[in-house]
C-alpha cells in the first residue's frame, strides 16, 4: 500500500513540475511558482518517508 502511495507522489510531483515549466511559459508566474512549490513539498514527504529508521 504504501509503495503505492509513494508512487502516486513520485507521479504528481513529476507531473506538477512539468505544469509548472508549461504554466510559466504561458506567463502565469504565481500559479508556476504555487505548483512547483507544492511538487518540492511532496518530494520532501517522500524524502522524509524513505529515511531509514533504526
Amino acid at each position: 500500500m504504501s509503495d503505492t502511495i509513494m508512487s502516486l507522489l513520485m507521479l504528481t510531483g513529476v507531473v506538477l513540475t512539468g505544469g509548472a515549466a508549461y504554466v510559466f511559459r504561458m506567463g502565469d508566474r504565481r500559479r508556476a511558482l504555487l505548483m512547483l512549490v507544492a511538487a518540492l513539498v511532496m518530494f520532501a514527504n517522500i524524502a522524509i518517508w524513505l529515511v531509514p529508521t533504526k
